[in-house]
């Protein structure tokens, strides 16, 4: 049976409001302001949310998700289903077609090759693609006439639209990247940073860890669009200066992932110039554990990868007691507020993929330490932390910097420093962090610590990629330019037997099923996972900045073209 319920639904037609004004570029400039300044605007290349939002105003996908998660076409001229022949009756083709007189914005002809291309790009067996997860099953995808595009899936996929679905997998130029392949992908400076596209905007010049300004894409497909001539995404500093930018002084128009102390944003609304918006979607705040060794004395191949495990992680009594420890009500209360809500689960949305899984909802101190004490994790010389056979639980916890995570990592610290673990705590700048940089030690992908803590989400309302990233062997290491998704090291050919069911399973209840055993596997059957916060997406939003619609089930920029000044 063909999943219709929370996808071919999306097929409905696609309409915002209009923007105020009826000629390209009349409404000026706009300002967004990240505090996680974009690295490299590619998806491909960068596991980083900021990254992927750069790079979502200049590449596009052949569709997206609107507001309400439905699929809303871009490139495409509409959205392939078992009823209108796109998706075949065996379920293993997808047919897209795109929109006659598409340009990219050097004004060449934007072609079905190039969609092929692209996965070529992605799929390339010599290099790592930050999204390989969207093409699992993926057998072929052919360029059938100009602007006809197959996709052709090995086993029958009810849910065919991985692919070039969502901001994760947007469309790049054949011509621009066709020399990029494999392990060059990352020596294409000019093109990674400079990417010709269909999008509203065009980068005009690009700092990376700074600032990317931005122009209007002459050739964009709406001659009325977008309405403002120029953008800039200014990124860096924290979060709290990026409110003020915005909720105060209306320096910018839009703040990004405002992680603020619910009481921080209510003195920032106060300054007039601006509201704080925020909805729930997917992003979950948790902490990943190393499943291999992150000891510095071992070569980069052997810390990543199942080669060398973890010394004490590899121990599930561990792992679990460290989710034992923790109080998640708590850290919403000081981290969140209203916008955060405590969770188990790796997926907390939509509904009917959600785990019951409410155990880890209730601190347990002393239960953490008899579990340790029943493992052998013992306080052999009575310095306050446990040891067994010569190896002490002794952690190094990183994350990024952020004033809610600082306060999270010391709240953590200090409930494991109660069942006897030490920790030392490191924060890396965001824009190294989560920038994808294969030359740097600091990376959230290389994972050069014990534990690290972010938070991360998927396109859509299907969580089938999300998941199949935890598939044995797509751990980031050199061979893939450290682009593998895999970030803990998690391998177990049960969960591959699933990934590879989920993709299979057309009926709604049964994928949900699926769904949630996959996620209760990655969480409180192994704790790999320790999920903490369903954190709703909060962003500050100019009062003189219209057509900007939140979305939770794509990104921040989806609709850029849509903005415009209001008088």
């Amino acid at each position: 049976m063909m999943l219709r319920t929370t996808l071919l639904g999306a097929a409905a037609a696609f309409a915002l409001a209009p923007a105020a004004s009826a000629e390209r570029g009349s409404d000026g400039h706009v300002g967004v302001i990240y505090w996680q300044a974009p690295s490299i605007p590619s998806p491909y290349l960068s596991g980083g949310t900021k990254d992927g939002d750069a790079a979502s105003v200049v590449l596009e996908p052949l569709a997206r998700y609107d507001q309400d998660g439905n699929m809303v076409p871009f490139l495409a001229e509409g959205i392939p289903t078992l009823d209108n022949g796109g998706v075949s009756e065996d379920l293993k083709t997808i047919t897209w077609k795109l929109k006659s007189g598409l340009k990219w914005s050097d004004g060449s002809a934007v072609t079905a090759a190039d969609v092929a291309f692209t996965a070529e790009y992605c799929m390339h067996p010599e290099g790592g693609c930050a999204q390989l997860s969207k093409f699992d099953g993926v057998t072929s995808v052919e360029a059938v006439d100009d602007l006809t595009v197959k996709i052709t899936f090995g086993e029958a996929t009810p849910n065919p639209y991985g692919p070039f679905v969502g901001g994760q997998t947007p469309i790049i130029q054949k011509a621009q990247f066709q020399n990029c392949l494999g392990e060059k992908a990352q020596e294409c400076t000019d093109q990674n940073f400079y990417p010709i596209g269909t999008g509203p905007f065009v980068i005009k010049e690009f700092k990376p860890n700074d600032v990317i300004q931005f122009e209007a894409n002459p050739n964009y497909r709406d001659p009325a669009k977008p309405a403002f001539a120029t953008m800039t995404l200014k990124g860096g500093g924290d979060a709290t200066g990026a409110g003020r930018a915005v909720l105060e002084t209306g320096e910018y128009d839009i703040a990004w992932n405002l992680q603020l102390a619910p009481d921080v944003l209510a003195k920032m609304a106060e300054g007039g110039k601006g509201q704080a918006r925020s909805g729930f979607g997917t992003l979950v705040e948790r902490l990943e554990m190393n499943l291999t060794n992150p000891d510095p004395a071992l070569d980069a191949n052997t810390r990543s990868t199942r080669e060398a495990p973890h010394p004490f992680l590899t121990d599930m009594k561990v792992r679990k007691a460290l989710s034992m420890a923790i109080d998640r009500n708590l850290l919403v209360e000081i981290g969140y507020g209203t916008a955060g809500r405590a969770t188990c689960n790796l997926v907390p949305a939509p509904a009917i993929y959600a785990s019951d899984n409410t155990e880890c909802l209730t601190q347990d101190i002393e239960g953490a330490k008899a579990l340790l004490d029943e493992a052998g994790w013992t306080d052999s010389d009575g310095d306050g932390v446990r040891d067994k056979d010569g190896v002490k639980l002794s952690i190094l916890y990183q994350t990024s910097t952020n004033a809610v995570r600082q306060d999270f990592q010391a709240l953590i610290k200090q409930w494991w420093a109660e069942i006897g673990v030490e920790t030392e705590l490191r924060n890396i700048n965001a824009s190294v962090f989560f920038g994808g940089d294969p030359g740097s030690p600091d990376t959230f992908q290389k994972f050069y610590a014990d534990v690290e803590m972010y938070a991360n989400n998927f396109d859509g309302t299907d969580p089938q990629a999300y998941l199949s990233m935890y598939r044995c062997d797509n751990e980031p290491q050199p061979s893939n330019q450290w682009n593998g998704q895999n970030i803990n090291r998690f391998c177990d050919p049960e969960y591959d037997k699933l990934i590879d069911q989920l993709a299979r399973t057309g009926d709604i209840n049964e994928r949900a099923a699926l769904a949630k055993k996959m996620n209760d596997m990655l969480t409180k059957d192994s704790y790999v996972i320790v999920p903490l916060v369903d954190r709703g997406r909060v962003t500050g939003v100019s009062n003189t900045l219209g057509g900007f619609v939140l979305n939770t089930w794509d990104n921040e920029l989806w609709n850029a073209a849509d903005w415009y000044r209001m008088k």
